[in-house]
């Protein structure tokens, strides 16, 4: 059975919005101490997912790799 992984993105800018290569994901919110609950969403074709907790919204960008953010964080 293969490593299952679930890439977790965290807002250090404060962006209003990442762009990720993931469709699958979550979010931490704030690096370590100040992350929120963490929070796993997914995103539809074409589409985007607004996190409940710290509202950063999470575009799928098919040119990144699963891992990938723009901007970086």
């Amino acid at each position: 059975m293969g490593k299952e992984y679930t890439p977790l993105f965290d807002n250090a800018t404060g962006a209003s919005e990442i762009a990720i290569g993931a469709r699958h994901f979550g979010c931490s919110g704030a690096p370590k101490p100040m992350d929120h609950p963490h929070v796993y969403m997914e995103i539809a074709s074409g589409g985007s997912a607004d996190c409940p907790y710290c509202s950063t919204r999470y575009r799928h960008d098919p040119e990144l790799a699963e891992d990938e953010s723009r901007p970086v964080d």
